[in-house]
């Protein structure tokens, strides 16, 4: 496992959500997180399940990093989710001033001395599994409230499977409106078949319109890429590809954006959504493509590419062609 991968996908004094399938894909976004921070001297604080601390504890030690030291020191705290959300609930509802005694008292200390801070809690996914919905979007609200007052990166986390299906469709984009990043990874392959069917994966994630969202989009993207066998000449092309189009949408557009890589048979699609109209009215009346910046790049690194209009904006596409994989 690489440490250092994913280390950037969490900004500082961000709030991004991860939502995973299998707890190895939980487990390659949180542990370069925290590695990174460690490494550079700041704090880490984990809220999880026992079983995520174990695996956590397990894959820095594996990245080098002295664990018991660090949790000697101080730097590194880790509590139990379930047992630290109850010391939160009064009378069935989250008390506010509970969580503020709580979480002030654990993070103002480090927070204020100018130290670096990152936390990673999955108190919210307890909420919303046990069927407290309600509860688990006001624990994120109260998290934001926090990151107002005091300076840390947050990276929480929920299982694909809890928040799937139309009846939380509602619920769901409101709990992505309230994070800076959507994290979202998800495979699908025939059951059964997987040693002769070919491996299809998709990552999605959205970012702000900020200088250093390009970046984080193409890390987060090869490291996901080199997860998925694909060899590193396509993984390289779908680097500059996706960096172009990123890098329009942020510089060109001044807008956030949402990345999509999708792995098919033989052919990776990038596409990047931003919020600048697709079409201008030509001189004779009919409308005219606007091609994106970078076009020579993006034509000689891909199969096909084109561009789409949406209903607040437009999504840049491209396929590449890409060696066998590796499932």
């Amino acid at each position: 496992m690489a440490a250092v991968e994913t280390q950037d996908i969490v900004g500082h004094g961000e709030h991004v959500v991860k939502f995973y399938e299998r707890d190895s894909e939980l487990v390659d976004t949180v542990v370069p997180y925290l590695a990174a921070g460690l490494r550079a001297g700041e704090a880490a604080f984990v809220i999880a399940t026992e079983a995520h601390r174990q695996a956590f504890e397990r894959q820095l030690v594996a990245a080098g990093i002295d664990a018991r030291q660090a949790r000697a020191d101080g730097s590194f705290v880790t509590l139990d989710a379930a047992s630290t959300m109850a010391k939160i609930i009064v009378d069935g509802q989250i008390d506010r001033d509970a969580f503020d005694g709580l979480a002030c008292g654990l993070l103002r200390e480090v927070a204020e001395s100018g130290r670096g801070l990152r936390v990673f809690g999955e108190m919210v996914a307890l909420l919303w599994d046990a069927g407290d919905v309600l509860a688990a979007i006001e624990l994120e609200r109260l998290w934001n409230e926090l990151g107002e007052q005091l300076s840390f990166s947050l990276l929480c986390s929920y299982p694909s499977a809890s928040v799937a299906g139309p009846e939380h469709a509602e619920a769901l984009q409101q709990l992505c409106h309230m994070h800076s990043s959507v994290l979202g990874v998800t495979t699908e392959g025939k059951q059964g078949q997987l040693e002769q069917a070919p491996l299809r994966a998709e990552l999605t994630a959205s970012f702000p319109a900020e200088r250093d969202s390009p970046g984080r989009a193409r890390r987060l993207a090869v490291a996901d890429l080199q997860r998925w066998g694909i060899a590193e000449e396509s993984v390289n092309d779908v680097a500059l590809v996706l960096s172009e189009l990123a890098s329009n949408a942020v510089i060109h557009a001044g807008s956030p954006f949402s990345i999509s890589v999708k792995l098919g048979d033989s052919v990776i699609r990038v596409a990047v959504q931003d919020r600048c109209p697709v079409l201008a009215t030509g001189s004779d009346g009919g409308m005219v493509v606007r091609a994106p910046h970078g076009l020579a790049v993006i034509q000689a690194l891909s199969a096909h590419w084109g561009v789409e209009g949406t209903p607040d904006g437009k999504t840049v596409w491209a396929e590449l062609r890409t060696a066998s994989t590796e499932p």
